[in-house]
């Protein structure tokens, strides 16, 4: 019976990639299409990727795909070849990785999913596919510099506070079906304005734009393929980019710089710092933006409190887990935030 599911321990996965002696190219994609039988298209999947060697994670739902992956550089014509022969997945526009040390994944999860993009709406609340004009990466950088235009950030807030568009307006969000709902509302009034949109590597653009057009607005446009591709195409043309600082992926990577300026702070002391990190403290494990000097501060901790809290026996921290309440599993950022302020 073939293999469908990952059954070696992370640390035996994680020492195999680090004594792997060839390339891999980290690449991403994602297509909304209607697929009928998607746990046998996941395990078609699964067995295929695991036989290529590809590590990564991948979404599938009846909506369509979401795959953010690590493929062997000497396996990506056999890769490429078969997303053509799926008739799901041919002629796929692939987005590569700004910068890649082939380490961005150490194993392979495909996983099935009531959404590819929560949104937080109904199934047949609007259609998906009736989406906004693509714009190719020159054709954005041209119109964002624009002033009748409305630049829109669709990421979350933790990844527009690395990097972002110039002048480009970035909701205070944390999540994807929070943001639809700010822009729409915040917004409403200016229907008849273009509108840029712009995210990681096209996916949320592509949901959002669907949704705006449903709710009455009439020119909605979107980088496709990304900031992802957006830095690959304005390098090769030599162009400067209107991207600034980072841009946060979602793999072991965290981010890619594209301008090489750094624009955000850490969170606990307020000085230039752009590295996000998860809290040390797994009962915590918040993601927030620390510098070097915080980090051996506070032991890679994003509070004395956490920072206290792993120095203690392995079975006194289980006893305290269930009374004890840390910034990652109250409301995000509110500590550390509160210290950011105070700093500056």
């Amino acid at each position: 019976m073939a293999q469908l599911h990952n059954q070696i321990n992370k640390d035996i996965l994680k020492q195999q990639l680090a004594e792997e002696t060839f390339a891999r190219t980290t690449l991403s994609f994602y297509r909304y299409v209607i697929i009928n039988d998607t746990e046998e298209f996941r395990n078609q999947l699964y067995v295929k990727w695991h036989e290529l060697n590809c590590l990564g994670r991948i979404y599938v739902a009846r909506e369509g795909i979401n795959a953010q992956m690590s493929v062997p550089t000497h396996n990506l014509k056999s890769f490429l070849d078969f997303l053509d022969d799926n008739m799901y997945l041919n002629k796929m526009p692939i987005k590569y990785a700004v910068e890649d040390d082939g380490k961005s994944f150490y194993k392979l999860i495909v996983r099935l999913k009531n959404r590819i993009l929560a949104d937080g709406l109904d199934n047949d609340a609007y259609d998906v596919t009736n989406v906004g004009k693509h714009l190719s990466a020159l054709e954005f950088h041209e119109i964002a510099s624009k002033e009748d235009t409305l630049l829109i950030d669709m990421r979350n807030r933790y990844e527009s506070e690395i990097g972002h568009f110039e002048n480009a307006v970035c909701p205070e969000a944390d999540t994807f079906r929070d943001e639809i709902q700010m822009v729409t509302e915040e917004f409403r009034e200016q229907k008849d304005r273009k509108v840029l949109l712009y995210c990681t590597g096209g996916i949320r653009c592509e949901k959002a734009s669907a949704y705006l057009k449903h709710m009455g607005f009439k020119d909605v446009n979107q980088l496709h393929g990304g900031v992802i591709e957006y830095a690959r195409q304005i390098k090769k043309a030599k162009l400067k980019s209107r991207y600034i600082g980072k841009n946060f992926v979602f793999d072991n990577r965290m981010c890619e710089s594209i301008d090489q300026q750094i624009v955000s702070k850490c969170h606990q002391c307020g000085e230039t710092a752009d590295t996000h990190v998860n809290c040390a403290n797994n009962a915590c494990h918040l993601l927030f933006i620390q510098c070097k000097s915080c980090g051996e501060k506070y032991n890679n901790c994003c509070s004395d409190d956490c920072g206290d809290f792993i120095l203690l026996t392995v079975e006194t921290q289980k006893l305290l887990r269930k009374e004890r309440v840390f910034n990652g599993t109250d409301n995000r950022y509110k500590g550390l935030r509160k210290r950011q302020e105070k700093a500056q």
